[in-house]
């Protein structure tokens, strides 16, 4: 099937790029930014209805690269997620796409990444991982692999942090990895993200070109083709009238999508459940005794409620309100302060 030049709202895939890239060729970040921007022109995403969201870091360039119709703020190191927070609560309408890195989410951040998960906000949190602070010449970050060598900052003596371990651990709704090398994978993911009602993080190793991409670093485009291990086949089926199919695992079968498309399922031999929580960690601790690069949906739990839903806001987002129904008048303001007393 023809890839279709226009989306269902009318726009075509160039209008969500943005600027040009500045950052070094190769770098895996560009490869996430054409990700997002094919994911979002598949879905017929509104881009006026998108935040793009970022911290500081060669990550946080990355939404200057994708959605030049949206709005956008680029925050202090690590504090985007507090950001976020405030721009969904003010109005609920905004969809955010965040964009941070290892060093923006897992060093100085790494309490607002905590507390944004325990929220639940409803967001997409892109970490783009290299293990290394290139825009500061290639220091090690919070997730450099311990025992690894870089031509200026040495050996790195400390055990690397797990994103995805951490975001499991605070209750996160919605984990995957995947590999800037593996496009197909990659978007699918994003998609799926997208469409998660809470805070979805995606954790994705982006080799840096520069300073990081040697076949020892797990962070590397040589380790990262060489070792990934899929644990399932990656697809995102929009929400239409259900299709259902019924197949042996190891067969495969062909199922016509409704636009028109064939999706090809091969149904594969490992049994993973992404709903398992202790699964899910079990998983990702095996794979890194075993220095593998293992990506996909980790774990999945769309049962928790996110924090407008808690908040209980009204449907009307709060930068619509009028200020009368903002602001207490005289006589509330001061029932509520006699409740003080």
């Amino acid at each position: 099937m023809a890839r279709m030049k226009v989306n269902e709202i009318g726009l075509e895939r160039t209008d969500y790029k943005g600027n040009p890239s500045t950052l070094c060729q190769g770098c895996g970040h560009d490869s996430i930014a054409a990700g997002i921007i094919m994911a979002a022109f598949e879905m017929s995403l509104p881009p006026h209805e998108i935040i793009k969201m970022s911290g500081i870091g060669c990550s946080s360039k990355s939404p200057a690269y994708f959605f030049n119709r949206s709005h956008g703020f680029n925050s202090v190191h690590g504090r985007m997620p507090s950001v976020t927070t405030g721009g969904t609560i003010a109005n609920r309408t905004l969809r955010p796409i965040a964009v941070s890195g290892d060093g923006d989410s897992g060093s100085i951040g790494l309490g607002q990444f905590k507390h944004v998960i325990r929220r639940n906000v409803r967001m997409v949190y892109i970490v783009e991982n290299n293990g290394v602070y290139g825009l500061t010449k290639g220091q090690f970050s919070a997730t450099a692999d311990k025992g690894q060598t870089l031509k200026y900052a040495g050996r790195n003596e400390f055990m690397p942090l797990d994103l995805c371990m951490e975001a499991i651990i605070a209750d996160c709704g919605f984990v995957a990895r995947s590999f800037a090398g593996d496009a197909k994978q990659v978007r699918a993911l994003i998609k799926a993200a997208i469409s998660f009602n809470g805070t979805a993080v995606l954790d994705i190793i982006s080799p840096c070109v520069t300073f990081n991409n040697h076949p020892e670093s797990t962070k590397s485009y040589p380790f990262g083709k060489e070792n990934e291990q899929p644990i399932h086949d990656i697809h995102f089926v929009p929400q239409h009238e259900e299709i259902t199919v019924d197949y042996e695992p190891g067969s495969t079968v062909d199922v016509q999508m409704h636009d028109g498309s064939h999706l090809l399922l091969q149904k594969l031999d490992q049994d993973y459940d992404p709903t398992d929580r202790a699964a899910a960690m079990a998983l990702l601790e095996e794979s890194r005794r075993s220095r593998t690069l293992t990506t996909g949906l980790i774990y999945f739990n769309e049962e928790r409620a996110t924090l407008n839903e808690l908040l209980d806001l009204p449907e009307t987002p709060l930068s619509a309100l009028p200020e009368s129904a903002l602001v207490p008048s005289r006589s509330r303001f001061d029932e509520m302060l006699a409740t003080f007393l």
